[in-house]
């Protein structure tokens, strides 16, 4: 059995680098998460949200899937996967998270049993390449690169967020609400090369440069923020999230699109290009939005702040270096 400090560990390491990037406007940062607003379920008795089939919108997948009656859904989270997004529940073997969820909830609107298969992150695109995998539901970015070998269907918004000591009585919306403030982030990291561009423009502008701290571990990173000895950590929002909801010692302060300033990231449900099944993805979420079950799904999983305004079909993705 997983313990809470062991899962944080694992998050940190694998820091939803290599599944997210980044698409759309940023904007001010969301409202706070307050620790304790949601209860994480890491049971393996989930009660997954099941929709009912609807018709017109299972119409749109093809004949050669509709006919198998079945939705083999690829998740790259093995070993210790990603909290809370796709990862073992207490029982050590069965896959739960928001990317399951959303997946099995899309497949119920197209009349297909879902099929989740754990794999790792590069057999699940050898997987989609293959056709193995109908969908991979695992964190993914959409990104121009990308693009040219798969389609997407957005259902969440890839944000960073700065996570404070609970009741810390400040909120970051641009660079200079962190001016002179002791943050944390992990090295190398997309967040990181945010927090010095942030520090640069303070310094401009002729405040203090942002005292940027690192830290071997998340344990080590909480363990300072808890003791005072950083203001705030900036990391995946995600990862933010599932920390406030299951320690309840801190909050969520502000959210930042993990893309920077010209683009809002965006994480897209994925499949081989042209093979005819975005549209029927893209309809499903459609329907989940209408019906609330999208929301809720969001909601148990504390990423409410994550959710899109409207699923689309290949939108703009992170751009291909040097273009």
């Amino acid at each position: 059995m997983r313990t809470r400090n062991a899962l944080f560990a694992v998050v940190l390491a694998a820091s939803l680098t290599a599944c997210a990037a980044p698409d759309e406007t940023p904007k001010a940062a969301q409202a706070a998460v307050q620790a304790g607003t949601v209860k994480i379920n890491n049971g393996p008795d989930q009660n997954r949200i099941v929709p009912a089939k609807v018709d017109s919108v299972a119409a749109l997948v093809p004949e050669k899937i509709r006919s198998t009656g079945k939705l083999t859904i690829g998740v790259g989270a093995a070993g210790a996967g990603f909290p809370p997004l796709a990862f073992t529940a207490t029982d050590n073997k069965t896959l739960i998270g928001s990317e399951p969820d959303i997946a099995v909830a899309v497949a119920g609107v197209l009349g297909l049993e879902p099929e989740l298969e754990n794999t790792s992150w590069e057999s699940l695109f050898i997987g989609l390449d293959s056709g193995k995998y109908d969908v991979g539901a695992s964190n993914i970015t959409v990104t121009e690169l990308r693009k040219q070998k798969y389609d997407f269907a957005t259902y969440r918004k890839d944000d960073l967020a700065f996570e404070a000591k609970k009741g810390a009585g400040w909120k970051v919306t641009e660079p200079k609400d962190v001016a002179g403030k002791k943050v944390a982030v992990g090295s190398g990291t997309n967040q990181e090369k945010i927090l010095v561009e942030w520090s640069k423009q303070d310094v401009a502008a002729g405040l203090p440069a942002v005292d940027i701290k690192y830290y071997q571990t998340n344990q080590a990173t909480y363990l300072a923020l808890g003791s005072g000895q950083i203001d705030a950590y900036l990391g995946p929002n995600p990862t933010a999230a599932y920390h406030v909801a299951v320690a309840g010692e801190t909050e969520i302060i502000g959210t930042y699109s993990g893309a920077g300033a010209g683009l809002q990231g965006k994480i897209a449900l994925t499949t081989q290009k042209d093979n005819g099944l975005v549209q029927a993805y893209k309809a499903a979420l459609d329907e989940l939005k209408k019906s609330g079950d999208y929301a809720k799904i969001l909601e148990r999983w504390n990423l409410a702040s994550e959710a899109v305004d409207a699923p689309e079909v290949n939108p703009p993705g992170l751009p291909i270096d040097g273009k």
